[in-house]
């Protein structure tokens, strides 16, 4: 009984909050996320810290992640517009483990940002 309080704890603290669901999919997650390196290192780290008994939705909130360390940022693409990255949003966890595999495959040229689709990940 004290278990699900005690881990919901854990995970804010370690940047995540876990919701218990009913059904394996998401009505309100997010289908799509902009993030940029910083960012995306930060939630691979934090994902590591999620209890593999969670519960199916992740509140997932990056805004205390370290910021950019470098004195001068990349420069977007001229025929590309950058989009402020996203630091708070909700993710199944079905979607958190396709992010996760998605940014460790290095194929998504993440700066100075990238929108992640996530929508085939359900």
């Amino acid at each position: 009984m004290f278990r699900f309080p005690r881990m919901l704890a854990l995970a804010v603290l370690a940047g995540f909050a876990v919701m218990p669901a009913q059904a394996e999919e998401c009505a309100i997650c997010a289908k799509s996320v902009v993030m940029n390196s910083d960012l995306a290192q930060c939630f691979l780290q934090k994902y590591s810290t999620i209890p593999s008994d969670a519960g199916v939705a992740l509140a997932v909130d990056l805004t205390k992640c370290e910021k950019e360390r470098s004195i001068v940022q990349a420069l977007p693409s001229p025929t590309m517009a950058v989009e402020p990255p996203d630091t708070k949003f909700l993710l199944s966890r079905s979607q958190a483990e396709c992010l996760r595999e998605r940014l460790l495959g290095g194929e998504i040229d993440l700066d100075p940002s990238a929108r992640i689709d996530l929508g085939s990940c359900e």
